[in-house]
């Protein structure tokens, strides 16, 4: 019998902890959901002009680079096909 009421004890004691833990996490979660930082996160809008613009510029950096460097690489793999050509 001592057994079973100690058993007893310690499985109210895991609910009740259980419990409180629940009740807290549902607290935390309802502040967060309150907050800017949630509203920030779950704002489904975007920023398509932002993203237009990361857009645009990588593509005016990629052809400006390309452009000044597109002779020296055309040069290097003239080059490099050359001295293929002479090795047979």
């Amino acid at each position: 019998m001592k057994i079973n009421g100690i058993m007893s004890s310690n499985q109210n004691r895991i609910e009740e902890k259980s419990l409180g833990l629940w009740i807290k996490c549902q607290d935390t979660y309802l502040r967060f959901r309150k907050s800017r930082v949630f509203q920030a996160i779950s704002d489904q809008r975007g920023d398509v002009p932002g993203w237009v613009l990361v857009v645009l510029m990588t593509t005016g950096l990629v052809t400006a680079i390309w452009t000044i460097a597109a002779p020296r690489l055309t040069a290097i793999l003239r080059n490099s096909l050359d001295s293929m050509n002479g090795i047979r």
